[in-house]
């Protein structure tokens, strides 16, 4: 029988088979189940591995993670939106029989791609098909960051169908997994193919204008271009950034609160440094690869958290303005996460309550536009066009102006007081925050980091509350918000398994289902 050994400390040159051969000498074959790296201790960084161990005769068991086909007899269900949630939504349905129509405003990813580089060169927004619309969502243009801390049984099938495919097989086991944007460009267009040939309707470039209804019940959906599709049941998997969709929801009736969220900005570290500050003296070890980091600061007399959040080691930091006017920043990394530099947002805790009130239900997100305009404002008036407003993190703590360092951005960065854009008390937690940061990580602060802005888009604002059984809108039967910009996830993974949950919910209440078991 196999064995199961955990928390396997292994150094940065020593070899694991042999010491499973310490541990196991008769084994046959190994299935890594975890592995991270412990570098705690700057004169011991090691990798801690847990594994499963097969005898010769034994073969490495594996779970392809089925699941059972339904009987349906309604119209398709209509996805609205293809990020994380609403492909895995799609996913999902048509591998439980179950035809469905998935529509995304934005493009394939291809051309999705071609615009953004238009946009990053010259300044041309296409407020459609950006880096938060198109094929694969905003998290397409991200580290690709799989890490969550939902507890979720739909996690492994989400990680094994990623692997299909075309993701690194070392997703499933390793403690920060990423994919890397580059990566992520190259699963989803199979993915698509797959959902084209098994039932799902693909309709890109094809943006939803309207929610149809008959009271409280949804009946379908209206384009732009004046087609009608109905259905009674619809999953909202539109984004944080659909200003407008959200719009048209208060507009016809449909349940939404203010949601706490978080405001701040983006800094940007040579890698180099990160990789000394974390790794000392194994600070580039070809084993080791970029080092990252995960702050955190709490002041308790506000209740006011300031966290670092989406850390890119070798990343690059990208302009993602998705309206006229308006400048947003955030983080990227490739696979192999090989840029010269490191970013993480640095954020700032809102509670939606207590500053804005019971009553105001969009404050949040018209605090968040006028932020971004803002930030746009001052880049104007710094000579800039396109550029992203930066500002070296020791002039930030300091409030002066001083030439900046060489950026990563493709959009470039022009010198902007980022700590007179800031409303004054949100200036004041980031600085506190930094300078704990660099209590905690000795170097932090440093005379080549930079700070951009502004980071606005870490979460939505608002939350489209369901019933917590159906899943459906508490006020609107058949509408099922879903995933980060309905309020209910906060990442891919987290994404991916709410679009699961919400289709499997949509089953339970309407399919018969055969005996075979479920996931």
């Amino acid at each position: 029988m196999s064995k199961k050994f955990s928390d396997i400390k292994l150094g940065l040159d020593e070899d694991l088979e042999e010491k499973l051969q310490w541990l196991s000498p008769d084994y046959g074959s190994y299935h890594i189940l975890k592995k991270s790296v412990d570098a705690r201790k700057k004169k011991d960084v090691h990798f801690v591995y847990s594994l499963e161990v097969f005898d010769k005769a034994e073969s490495i068991k594996t779970n392809s993670y089925p699941v059972s086909k339904v009987k349906y007899s309604g119209a398709p269900v209509v996805i609205i939106g293809a990020g994380p949630a609403g492909l895995f939504a799609a996913l999902r349905l048509v591998e439980r029989g179950v035809p469905c129509t998935l529509i995304e405003q934005g493009s394939e990813t291809v051309k999705r791609i071609k615009s953004i580089n238009r946009f990053w060169r010259n300044g041309e927004l296409d407020e459609k098909n950006n880096v938060c619309f198109g094929e694969g969502g905003a998290g397409l243009f991200s580290d690709g960051k799989l890490i969550t801390r939902i507890k979720s049984p739909y996690i492994p099938y989400v990680l094994h169908r990623l692997v299909q495919f075309g993701a690194p097989e070392e997703i499933k086991y390793l403690a920060n997994p990423h994919m890397g944007s580059d990566k992520l460009r190259r699963i989803i267009p199979p993915m698509r193919e797959y959902l084209k040939q098994n039932g799902c309707q693909v309709k890109y470039d094809t943006k939803v204008t309207e929610i149809l209804s008959t009271g409280t019940e949804v009946t379908g959906i209206k384009t732009q271009s004046g087609e009608t599709i109905h259905s009674e049941h619809i999953i909202l998997a539109c984004g944080h950034s659909s200003n407008d969709m959200f719009d048209h929801l208060k507009n016809i009736g449909v349940f939404i609160e203010g949601k706490s969220f978080a405001i701040g900005l983006r800094v940007e570290h040579p890698q180099a440094l990160i990789d000394q500050i974390q790794y000392k003296s194994f600070s580039g070890h070809p084993k080791l690869g970029t080092a990252n980091y995960k702050l955190t600061h709490h002041d308790h007399k506000t209740n006011t958290g300031v966290y670092s959040f989406c850390m890119c080691p070798g990343g690059y930091v990208l302009s993602c303005a998705t309206e006229p006017n308006t400048t947003v920043c955030n983080g990227m990394s490739n696979f192999k996460r090989n840029s010269n530099f490191a970013n993480s947002a640095v954020v700032v805790s809102i509670d939606h309550k207590k500053t804005f009130g019971e009553n105001n239900t969009f404050a949040g997100m018209e605090y968040r536009k006028k932020l971004e305009q803002s930030a746009y404002n001052a880049v104007i008036k710094a000579g800039g066009s396109k550029q992203l407003p930066a500002q070296k993190l020791t002039d930030f703590i300091e409030g002066k102006l001083s030439p900046l360092s060489k950026v990563s951005s493709p959009s470039g960065a022009v010198p902007v007081r980022l700590d007179q854009v800031l409303p004054p008390n949100i200036t004041e937690f980031l600085t506190q925050g930094l300078m704990q940061f660099s209590n905690s990580m000795k170097g932090f602060i440093d005379k080549e980091a930079q700070l951009f802005g502004v980071e606005s888009r870490t979460s939505c604002p608002l939350r489209i509350t369901r019933d917590p059984v159906t899943l459906h809108s508490i006020s609107h039967k058949g509408l099922y918000p879903t995933g980060e910009g309905a309020g209910y996830a906060g990442g891919i993974t987290s994404a991916a398994c709410d679009g699961i949950k919400v289709v499997e919910s949509i089953i339970e209440q309407v399919c018969s289902q055969k005996e075979h078991s479920v996931l």
